[in-house]
């Protein structure tokens, strides 16, 4: 038996809602005002923050974009530059002794660091075969001396009887070549003994000027050979002169015109500390070197004590002037491309200029610069190795 469904039900489920009293609309509305002033506010504010984040990193990006540097002022050097140059210290005078005759040391007299007078005998040569040869050069003398006076005397005659016709033309002519070739005879002899005798005076070495022997390179009993056999000639001595010292130093060439003739300097050596020796310039090469670039002079140094010895090692200490203007700048201001040389400047409009530079003498920390910079320009100090040229650029602050 079928059953119908509740009318009260079908009523109540097929009819609209009931509607909602008033005063709960209200609080609806009110709620969602209220939300929306609470959270409105905060995605504003989001969107604010971003906003002005953006354009922060964007202007801290700018900012970043343009490198931050410091400056240096160029300090102009002094007008005269102390060059401190090594130096090399030779005797004065300074000569190899040599044999000009060949035998056997007999005898010497001086050895190494004996002071000898000029004239003074060194040693002795023997020399039996030289001589020889000078008596057998005398005894030829004497033969052509005794011819001579024969044909002088035959010629005479001749002469006398030709007068007197006692004699033909033929024989006195005769007469008379005779004589010429027995002078000419004698006068070779003389000049062959005077030879010898000099070859016999070599047989004894002299010192030729006063100084201290230096070197012996003989003894006695050692073969001399004087080079007449085409062997090889050993000095036998090594004589120089302490009194006057020559000191030769090499200045570079941007320096070779501020040296003159009559300047003075100051030479130091190690072995001395603390003391100072004056010396005299005297001469240059009045040429530069091609291999080296340098002015080779000469200066002059009292040694009255000797106390200055022949190749010792010194440094010399000049006082030259350049005649233009250069300028210390720190090393770290150099930039080293691939163009040459460089330095890194402000303009006025805060933009990078490279500018190109001569440098002159490095001292550690500073480099010596001669031309490409005056004395207002801002040099950058540890430029970027990136950075170009018209590159704007921010100065933090002058280095010291």
């Amino acid at each position: 038996m079928s059953t119908s469904p509740n009318p009260k039900l079908r009523v109540a489920s097929d009819g609209p809602p009931p509607a909602r009293p008033a005063g709960s609309r209200r609080w609806g509305r009110l709620l969602a005002a209220g939300l929306f002033t609470v959270v409105g506010p905060v995605i504003a504010g989001r969107g604010l923050a971003r906003r002005h984040d953006e354009a922060a990193v964007a202007a801290e990006t700018r900012y970043l974009a343009v490198p931050t540097v410091s400056v240096v002022r160029p300090r102009r050097a002094s007008d005269v530059v102390d060059l401190s140059l090594p130096a090399t210290v030779q005797a004065y005078t300074d000569a190899p002794i040599y044999a000009r005759t060949s035998g056997y040391l007999k005898r010497w007299h001086f050895d190494i660091g004996s002071h000898v007078r000029a004239g003074e005998l060194l040693a002795e040569i023997e020399a039996p075969e030289v001589d020889e040869q000078l008596r057998q050069a005398r005894s030829q003398l004497a033969t052509a001396q005794a011819n001579y006076r024969l044909a002088a005397t035959t010629d005479t005659r001749y002469q006398r009887l030709l007068e007197r016709h006692g004699v033909s033309s033929q024989d006195a002519d005769n007469a008379h070549g005779n004589f010429a070739a027995q002078r000419a005879t004698v006068q070779a002899a003389v000049a062959n003994v005077r030879r010898l005798e000099d070859l016999q005076r070599f047989e004894k070495v002299y010192a030729p000027f006063d100084g201290i022997v230096t070197v012996r390179n003989t003894d006695v009993g050692a073969l001399i050979d004087a080079g007449s056999s085409g062997g090889p000639t050993r000095e036998l001595f090594h004589v120089a002169d302490t009194r006057t010292m020559r000191v030769y130093v090499n200045v570079p060439e941007t320096y070779s015109r501020s040296v003159k003739l009559g300047m003075t300097a100051v030479l130091t050596l190690t072995e001395f500390p603390g003391r100072r020796f004056q010396a005299v310039l005297r001469r240059t090469t009045q040429a530069i070197d091609p291999s080296s670039r340098t002015l080779l002079a000469e200066f002059s140094v009292p040694n009255p004590d000797g106390d200055l010895m022949p190749g010792s090692y010194a440094v010399i200490h000049l006082g030259a002037s350049r005649g233009a203007p250069t300028y210390l700048l720190p090393v770290a201001a150099l930039l080293f491309r691939s163009e040459g040389l460089r330095v890194a400047t402000v303009d006025a409009g805060g933009k990078a200029v490279l500018r190109p530079i001569e440098t002159g003498r490095d001292l550690g920390n500073e480099v010596e610069v001669l031309s490409g910079l005056g004395d207002d320009e801002a040099v950058i100090v540890d430029p970027p190795d990136s950075i170009a040229p018209g590159e704007l650029v921010r100065v933090s602050r002058q280095a010291g």
